[in-house]
């Protein structure tokens, strides 16, 4: 039978500014640990800490810029365009552009604060 969602969880998120977390498949939602599926808004100016995740991370940006940082390099992610980072890859996402950022995140497996390995 399918299961029908019909609201996501709004998450707190990690770093230095409010962002807006809104889980609709995954570990608190819907009790679903091999996926995860959000909606994130992050204001002006928004940075979290890098991490090492134990998860690939599939994001797509709807509005605004986001930007990834990797040992590879810089990416400015804009609207219309996607990014995939790597588990076991030390990643930091932000969105320093004036517009912020709206974007859709998919985890595989599901988000964990437990495997998403932040730095202090």
């Amino acid at each position: 039978m399918p299961t029908h969602i019909t609201a996501p969880t709004i998450i707190t998120p990690a770093g230095n500014k409010p962002k807006i977390i809104e889980e609709y498949i995954g570990r608190v939602n819907s009790g679903t640990k091999t996926v995860s599926v959000a909606r994130m808004q992050s204001p002006t100016g928004w940075a979290e800490p890098a991490q090492t995740p134990d998860f690939d991370e599939y994001t797509v940006v709807l509005a605004g810029t986001l930007t990834v940082k990797t040992k590879d390099g810089e990416f400015h992610v804009k609207s219309g365009e996607a990014i995939i980072t790597h588990r076991g890859e030390r990643v930091q996402y932000s969105t320093p552009d004036p517009e912020g950022a709206e974007y859709i995140a998919v985890c595989l497996p599901a988000f964990s604060p437990d495997t998403v390995h932040r730095d202090e």
